[in-house]
């Protein structure tokens, strides 16, 4: 579905995901004969306290800043499909982008493979299109291995918006096509409030 030739080579060197929480020394008590406890450090018992305070969730001003265009449309999702959303999520954040634009990324899956990582469908198959957002090779977003991996193609996608200028003044739809340049540029709007939800269930898990 996707025709488009990318402004610039996409070099992706790989993304890290990763985390962790380095605590100080343990303090022992030494004053008594008994075994001794451990005292937690003062960094340590500040980065417990800050666990303990979730993440708030975006608010649906800061998701659908624009309103959304139409009839609505939702589907169910399986386990691999919701597995796709964490992906395309932290691939955005590795991105350096925000909400929105996990929002545009996760409508225009939906809209392109319902989310699902499609490899080629055969005669059913657009021409060289696969993945989550049905990249094609042959228009320079990168080889199959690349186009299928989950990170590679959200990261692709969004060096696409990012080419867009003002984008994130734009109708979800306007943006996710001025990527995409699909022959059904209106369809990306059906997903606005599926998306838009699905970020706010996930954006802080």
């Amino acid at each position: 579905m996707n025709t488009i030739m990318l402004r610039s080579a996409l070099g992706i060197a790989g993304l890290a995901f990763g985390a962790g929480v380095v605590a100080g020394p343990q303090a022992f008590d030494t004053s008594t004969d008994s075994t001794p406890t451990p005292t937690p450090s003062a960094s340590a018992a500040s980065t417990t306290a800050a666990a303990a305070v979730p993440a708030e969730k975006p608010d649906m001003g800061t998701l659908i800043p624009h309103g959304t265009q139409g009839e609505q449309s939702r589907i169910d999702l399986g386990g691999e499909q919701t597995g796709n959303v964490r992906a395309i999520i932290e691939a955005t954040k590795a991105a350096g982008m925000d909400e929105r634009a996990a929002v545009v990324a996760i409508a225009t899956s939906l809209q392109e493979s319902k989310l699902e990582n499609l490899g080629h469908l055969g005669a059913r198959n657009d021409h060289d299109s696969q993945g989550l957002f049905q990249q094609r090779p042959s228009s320079g977003w990168g080889t199959v291995e690349q186009i299928t991996d989950p990170a590679y193609s959200t990261t692709a996608f969004l060096e696409g918006l990012r080419q867009v200028e003002g984008w994130q003044d734009m109708p979800l739809t306007e943006a996710a096509q001025k990527v995409q340049v699909s022959a059904f540029p209106f369809h990306y709007a059906q997903w606005e409030t599926q998306a838009a939800d699905l970020v706010a269930e996930h954006w802080t898990s």
